[in-house]
């Protein structure tokens, strides 16, 4: 009789990790942009609490509840919106246009996909 391999038990603070640790960078990053070399505010620290706890939570959402449910294709897409969006509200904050922020986000979700894309493609079975 064969028997099911064991579930991966992996511990919840190691799940937790890296979208804290990318929330808190994102975080410092989006304050950063937004205090702009001037003194620093309330809400240039308002706005990195909120990016950071808005980042770390979408980050921990797809990686935990979408991604496994999904074809690597969509997996890739997943992360890729993810990614584009996130990077795009980065640079937005810098005060560029809205088309240049597009663009660029658009830029780097390309790469991102094109990245994740073979990741997913060469391990999975």
């Amino acid at each position: 009789m064969t028997h099911a391999a064991p579930a991966s038990r992996t511990p919840v603070a190691t799940k937790l990790a890296a979208p804290v640790l990318g929330g808190i960078v994102y975080g410092l990053w989006a304050a950063a942009i937004g205090r702009d070399a001037g003194p620093i505010t309330g809400w240039n620290a308002l706005l990195g609490v909120v990016s950071a706890i808005a980042f770390a939570a979408v980050s921990y959402g797809i990686h935990t509840l979408v991604v496994p449910r999904l074809r690597r294709e969509a997996r890739a897409l997943a992360w890729t919106a993810f990614t584009g969006i996130a990077f795009g509200f980065l640079y937005s904050l810098t005060d560029a246009s809205v088309l240049k922020s597009a663009g660029l986000a658009c830029v780097v979700a390309a790469g991102v996909f094109a990245v994740v894309f073979y990741r997913y493609y060469t391990t999975e079975n």
